[in-house]
């Protein structure tokens, strides 16, 4: 008896370890396969040229276009380039709402109403949507002043987001559909997501700027 007690002692072990093995080997292939079906996912510290990005508020305009007087949304900002060398700034901002309503900035905004935006700002440094479009040279003394203005269509939404693409160098190729005939490969940018809470009704918003409730960089 102490014999077989001796035996079953040394056998409970190794089920054990063998079980133990197993599971961490499931548990490792399953992150695997999770990490390798993620979408890409921006570097935490910037591994390329990047501009230094002040943002202003994001508000409503109304102003008065051949149509009568129509809103917009428009917001100021501020670029510096630090990288120790000049730099070519070509932004691609889009403003999405909660209704998945996409409008890349400057997009049937009439010439009037961005002079108009502008003169109520009442700041020489902003520079236009097409204007900004240039060599930004290195060093603070430098920064450049921009505003940025989208049709507001819709008066009754809960959320508007904003993607800046141009502020980084950083891309990564993403491909989908892998385990097809015709998988599909997109090349992603590194890009500024500002999210805002609007009021669901905001024609009465005035020139109160919208609260800002997150800000990170995205892979887009």
């Amino acid at each position: 008896m102490p014999a077989l007690l001796h035996k079953t002692a040394h056998r409970t072990p190794k089920r054990t370890l063998s079980t133990l093995i197993l599971g961490l080997v499931a548990i490792f292939g399953a992150t695997l396969g999770t990490t390798a079906l993620a979408a890409p996912e921006p570097s935490p510290v910037a591994i390329t040229w990047e501009f230094t990005f002040d943002r202003g508020p994001l508000r409503l305009a109304w102003v008065e276009t051949d149509q009568g007087t129509k809103p917009f949304f428009f917001l100021t900002y501020r670029v510096t380039n630090y990288s120790g060398t000049d730099l070519l700034f070509a932004p691609d901002v889009s403003l999405m709402t909660d209704n998945i309503t996409v409008l890349k900035a400057g997009r049937d905004v009439p010439t009037a109403v961005t002079h108009e935006i502008m003169r109520r700002l009442d700041n020489p440094l902003v520079e236009s949507q097409i204007d900004i479009v240039s060599t930004v040279l290195e060093g603070p003394e430098h920064a450049r002043d921009g505003v940025l203005i989208w049709p507001a269509n819709q008066l009754n939404v809960d959320e508007v987001k904003l993607f800046f693409a141009g502020l980084s160098g950083e891309f990564e190729s993403y491909v989908v559909g892998r385990e097809t005939d015709n998988p599909t490969r997109y090349t992603l940018r590194k890009t500024l997501m500002l999210r805002y809470a609007t009021p669901g009704d905001f024609e009465g918003q005035g020139a109160r700027p919208f609260e800002l409730i997150e800000k990170r960089w995205v892979m887009r």
